[in-house]
């Protein structure tokens, strides 16, 4: 089958997002988003007015059918004067300024026969993708925590070296919830107890209680972390009325939990994800519009253009095409990574204090599902980036605070551009690189976006 040529895009919101009610907040709101006094005066910015007026650059937010700001489409905006209410409270300090990766939890032998192959899912028939080779690579947590370092420039990243261990655990009755027990390392050495179910959907033969999980983080964030998150190789779910969910954050007390396990490639099918629709070529107009039926319900026409050729988003979408898709165990496994890093940094946005976006196609969107989780991109917008770079910007040296933000943000797409060079054969990376490189040269050309 011929590929998608993707040339024609949606660079703001898609047709879906009027019929369920969602306002994308205008230009002016979203440029007064990313100052601190939450006004739109003569001040500089750190990201300039062309690029967040150009979705050529930063697109708006799809908001297809059932994506999450179609079900919640009135969200409080976050803007950077409310981030920094949150900041004054818990800022990034020389003192407070790790992030530590904790490693799935090892299986003890005492479970090793109730958890055989729990990190497999169990697919329908109906949805196996043929060919697809056994035994894909987990993500590991040293490209995890390399990925992290690059996003989240001037924070220290560090493998947790404590270990967690699965182990039995004796719930002393067979009626209620079923526990296994989660051993914490030194020198705090505790056995909690997690609860665990098979997954509604029965593609999980165990799924674990997040809540339980992020229980047994909350008391063990070392003095100089300012977050700790944990990387887990099973499903999770957050309470009983849940399938499934792939991460949470408990934002002030900085932790988080994110699996794996969803974002198999083997589920790919379960999950409607289009391998050449995923970000960026989720704008593409052709996609966008079969997923709202516009024929069908012709509904208002939203904004669409033609391939403009110099910008980001061209970019990136010229360079994701051009990746085969991944076939070999190996292509497979960076896939499977890409998406997991994603999320990693996602739920580590909320430990420093960013909400849910609701500006722009961005890192720090909700999501309602696997396949929009994979139709979002790596990078943060405008507004989130000027979080970040507010947060961080004195790591990089004294001067007006806007000069440093624009440092920093220079050299965070720097390393980051140097991360995705080395994994430039999987799509997101690929993309993510030349979008970086796209913006790094309006950056040099004074059109910053």
């Amino acid at each position: 089958m011929k590929r998608c040529t993707h040339n024609n895009v949606y660079t703001d919101c898609s047709p879906a997002a009027a019929n369920a009610g969602f306002i994308r907040p205008p230009i002016d709101k979203r440029l007064a988003a990313t100052t601190p006094s939450g006004r739109r005066t003569a001040e500089p910015l750190a990201t300039q007015q062309d690029a967040m007026s150009n979705g050529w650059s930063f697109p708006g937010p799809l908001v297809l059918p059932d994506d999450d700001l179609a079900l919640d489409p009135e969200y409080p905006p976050q803007s950077l004067k409310s981030w920094l209410s949150y900041n004054k409270k818990m800022p990034i300090t020389a003192e407070r300024n790790t992030i530590y990766v904790v490693p799935p939890p090892e299986i003890t032998n005492s479970v090793k026969k109730m958890t055989k192959d729990w990190e497999k899912p169990h697919v329908p028939r109906e949805s196996v993708t043929a060919g697809l080779p056994e035994g894909i690579p987990l993500p590991t947590t040293d490209d995890v925590c390399n990925y992290l370092r690059a996003f989240y420039h001037k924070m220290t990243i560090k493998k947790h070296e404590g270990k967690f261990r699965w182990q039995a655990w004796d719930s002393g009755s067979a009626k209620g919830p079923k526990y296994m027990g989660l051993a914490t390392p030194k020198p705090s050495e505790e056995l909690i107890g997690v609860r665990y179910r098979q997954s509604p959907d029965g593609i999980a033969r165990i799924q674990v209680n997040l809540n339980d999980v992020l229980d047994a983080l909350i008391d063990r964030v070392p003095p100089d972390a300012y977050a700790v998150v944990m990387l887990t190789d099973q499903d999770l779910y957050e309470d009983e009325d849940d399938d499934f969910c792939c991460g949470r954050a408990y934002g002030e007390s900085r932790i988080a939990v994110v699996s794996s396990f969803r974002y198999n490639p083997a589920l790919d099918g379960y999950s409607d994800i289009q391998l050449e629709h995923m970000w960026p070529a989720s704008h593409c107009k052709s996609y966008v519009d079969a997923l709202c039926d516009v024929d069908k319900q012709q509904p208002k026409r939203a904004k669409t253009s033609s391939n403009s050729p110099t910008t980001p988003l061209t970019a990136a979408l010229n360079a994701s095409k051009a990746v085969p898709n991944p076939k070999t165990r190996d292509e497979l496994a960076g896939m499977w990574f890409s998406r997991v890093a994603r999320t990693m940094a996602h739920e580590l946005g909320h430990c420093l204090g960013m909400d849910h976006c609701v500006y722009y196609a961005c890192a720090m969107q909700g999501t309602a599902g696997m396949a929009e989780d994979v139709r979002q991109p790596p990078y943060l917008c405008p507004v989130c980036l000027s979080k970040l770079s507010r947060g961080l910007c004195s790591f990089v040296g004294s001067g007006s605070v806007v000069n440093l933000q624009r440092e920093f943000i220079q050299q965070r797409y720097n390393v980051l551009r140097d991360f995705c060079e080395n994994w430039k054969h999987v799509a997101m990376f690929a993309g993510y690189q030349a979008w970086i490189d796209g913006r790094l040269e309006e950056n040099r050309e004074g059109v910053r976006e």
